[in-house]
């Protein structure tokens, strides 16, 4: 059975930058804590919402997948599949989009053939790991030969809703402070050779938990809103379940975590102050060090389904990742959603 790598990787941020002080300095009642120290954020992108000028999710993510296709041996005609991941699916400004999909619109604007597959998906900030995971299966199984996985996310506006409706100084949507606005894609194609491989990939869902991060109208206005319980969100048992997901998987595998020699791992950019604490926990589980952990939560924020290949993208473009480095991605969505991705990269550039 073959494997798949990725090909090309784009990205897209708007220009706009709001750092979190100004944030915190619009809200009726200040935290009782800082959340520039907590979370790690000093600032992230904002869409743009001048006239002439506006963007939205689908325009986010066709930048996205023109700056991949640009550096792509493909061009648009080759693509076999194309898969859509955004949770947020604003079109034509503010409108927002459920159907026709993203998918297909993005395949039209570029001019894919008229077969190409094109569909769309919702794995809250697991999205594009999860259209990752069904691209590399459809590669493996020899269905397609290769596509694309995007996703644009104007998801401000939940950030813009928080600032008018926090008035406590501990508030379900302060994590809403922490987002920012991208666009990112990536082409997967199959592996020629152990240099550019994704190795594996599996994701977990435990929905005992989908309560506790909630997107939805807003229950005081007409913005949307996030609603996220962090305190029992980011404890030992939610992140236990990647280091038990991933721990089962390498015992049926017959290796363990220190076999792998990652020389790297990228998790979801949801808060710096937390990435220590689960490196701790996955240490003592894994019985090894933690690699290195990439980001760029400080620049960016939580730029949710995206956050991984912002990260990704970013390293590339400093030079920060050698050929042949070893990768391993670890999402944490709501839902909530786990697991884990390895991969070797070797040509992959920006």
């Amino acid at each position: 059975m073959p494997y798949s790598r990725f090909e090309a990787i784009g990205a897209y941020l708007p220009s706009k930058r709001v750092t979190t002080e100004e944030l915190v300095s619009q809200l009726k009642t200040a935290p009782g804590f800082d959340l520039e120290k907590i979370t790690g954020v000093q600032e992230r992108r904002f869409r743009s919402t001048e006239p002439g000028n506006v963007e939205d999710s689908f325009t986010l993510a066709m930048n996205a997948v023109e700056d991949c296709l640009s550096r792509s041996q493909y061009a648009a005609s080759d693509l076999d599949v194309i898969i859509s991941t955004s949770i947020t699916r604003s079109k034509d400004g503010t409108k927002m989009y459920m159907e026709p999909s993203f998918a297909g619109a993005i395949g039209r604007a570029i001019g894919a053939r008229e077969d190409v597959i094109t569909f769309d998906l919702s794995n809250a900030c697991a999205g594009m790991l999860t259209g990752t995971y069904i691209l590399d299966r459809m590669i493996r199984s020899g269905a397609v030969r290769r596509g694309i996985v995007v996703s644009g996310e104007a998801i401000t506006p939940i950030a813009e809703t928080a600032v008018e409706e926090i008035s406590e100084k501990y508030d379900l949507q302060f994590a809403s402070l922490t987002v920012g606005d991208s666009g990112a894609a990536v082409v997967l194609d199959e592996a020629v050779d152990d240099a550019d491989k994704i190795h594996y990939i599996e994701l977990t869902t435990a929905s005992e938990y989908s309560h506790l991060c909630l997107g939805m109208p807003s229950d005081k206005s007409q913005g949307v809103a996030l609603y996220t319980d962090n305190r029992k969100m980011h404890n030992e048992s939610r992140f236990l379940l990647w280091t038990d997901t991933q721990s089962g998987y390498l015992d049926k595998q017959g290796t363990t975590f220190a076999d792998e020699k990652f020389d790297y791992m990228i998790h979801h950019q949801f808060g710096a102050g937390a990435v220590p604490f689960i490196n701790a926990i996955a240490a003592r589980e894994f019985g090894v060090p933690m690699p290195p952990d990439l980001n760029v939560i400080h620049k960016y924020g939580n730029t949710s389904t995206t956050s991984h290949f912002i990260v990704l993208h970013d390293q590339l473009s400093q030079q920060a990742i050698p050929a042949g480095a070893k990768l391993l991605m670890v999402p944490a969505a709501s839902g909530v959603v786990a697991g884990f991705l390895s991969t070797t990269i070797s040509s992959l550039k920006v």
